[in-house]
């Protein structure tokens, strides 16, 4: 160990934690699970420093027992062993006495040096990232073993400036928890009212009609690619699905040429597989042949109807992943022979006015999200290196 920064010094992680590897598969099987159970966390369940809780494996209590090294705790950071093996998520009470597969390998931090959240937020760093990314072995299929990552060198401060810095970053992350969560609740509440007033509630005596009829739409064209750039010169450029987040798309490529714009508030969909991608556009930008833009024919703020009215034809614009002869698509003829209701104006009219604020406020939500996520990208290296201090 050597000292730098003051107060900081140098470990190698098996130092300062225990590196588990799961269960092999000789000691675990798919035939071992159960409808109910212990969950098992494996490398899809190992999301942005949090464990996702979809389509968990079950094993009983006799293979608990059986496996009972292999058990989780509040505090534990579970790492993919294979393939993204940059891949960490930190455990928290939720998953306290979960389990992990044998295509992960778990942290165990000593908590009288190192501050378990301090040590998952360390393993996000893009360098560390890298770091771990060129480590690992195999050219088809990356993985690390517990002797890989237990060399990896940290250079890491006191116990209680590594508290004071996991304060500062939990803090943020449960703010953007706490949207994240709210805007799918409010999401789910304008899908809901949506469906029984133009769905459950639709009328016999309204008029069918095709896209047409509600919607001017513009199906996307690709710039030159001597146009494009990550510099933010020009408009965003969105080329589909890959873009796409939970309401708005990430700019990450500008066009100085842009071919076909979309509007703000412009419901964007993706036209090329996989098809049915849906989110709304920030502002002004351009759409590449991978993306469609929607508006409501007789009132352009009306765009919360357009958004909610377009999910309700999903089911009918997927179908078009299973056309063509390799990739699915679907195509302005197709969008113009799609049929649907078409309710009187009085009642689009009283949607916007009552679902509307419940749209604005995940809108306004998920712009504080970008905010507060880009705070969090920027403080972690600086927090991590020392260059930003959080106590004296």
């Amino acid at each position: 160990m050597s000292e730098g920064l003051s107060g900081w010094q140098d470990y190698l992680l098996g130092e300062i934690a225990q590196v588990q590897t799961g269960p092999f598969g000789s000691q675990l099987h798919m035939s071992d699970y159960k409808m109910e159970g212990v969950p098992i966390i494996t490398v899809e369940h190992l999301g942005e420093n949090k464990i996702l809780h979809h389509n968990l494996p079950l094993v009983g209590d006799e293979d608990r027992k059986r496996l009972i090294k292999y058990t989780l705790q509040e505090g534990d950071i579970v790492f993919s062993r294979v393939g993204s093996v940059d891949r960490r998520a930190y455990v928290s009470t939720n998953e306290d006495g979960w389990m992990f597969s044998g295509r992960c390998l778990r942290v165990r931090a000593n908590k009288d040096i190192i501050e378990p959240r301090f040590l998952s937020y360390y393993f996000g760093q893009e360098s560390f990232k890298e770091t771990i990314r060129r480590t690992a072995v195999g050219a088809t299929m990356p993985s690390i073993n517990t002797a890989i990552l237990s060399d990896m060198q940290l250079f890491i401060p006191s116990l209680p400036e590594q508290q004071a810095i996991a304060n500062v970053l939990s803090s943020l992350d449960d703010k953007i928890d706490l949207l994240h969560r709210q805007n799918k609740t409010l999401e789910s509440m304008a899908e809901t009212l949506f469906r029984q007033w133009f769905i459950e509630e639709a009328q016999e005596e309204w008029d069918t009609g095709i896209i047409l009829d509600e919607f001017d739409f513009t199906m996307g064209q690709s710039p030159v690619g001597s146009s494009f750039n990550e510099s933010g010169v020009g408009v965003p450029m969105f080329q589909g699905n890959a873009d796409f987040g939970f309401r708005f798309p990430a700019a990450r490529v500008y066009t100085t040429e842009p071919t076909r714009l979309a509007k703000k508030n412009d419901t964007l969909i993706s036209v090329r597989a996989p098809v049915g991608a849906q989110n709304m556009a920030d502002k002004e930008c351009c759409i590449g042949r991978g993306v469609a833009a929607f508006r409501y024919r007789k009132n352009t703020d009306y765009y919360t109807y357009t958004y909610f009215k377009m999910r309700s034809l999903m089911a009918e614009i997927k179908q078009f992943n299973d056309e063509g002869t390799v990739f699915g698509s679907i195509g302005k003829s197709d969008f113009e022979s799609l049929g649907l209701g078409l309710p009187p104006n009085q009642l689009i009219r009283r949607f916007e006015d009552e679902v509307k604020p419940i749209n604005d406020k995940v809108i306004k939500n998920c712009r504080q999200l970008r905010t507060l996520e880009k705070l969090r990208d920027t403080l972690l290296p600086k927090l991590m290196s020392g260059e930003v201090t959080v106590i004296n």
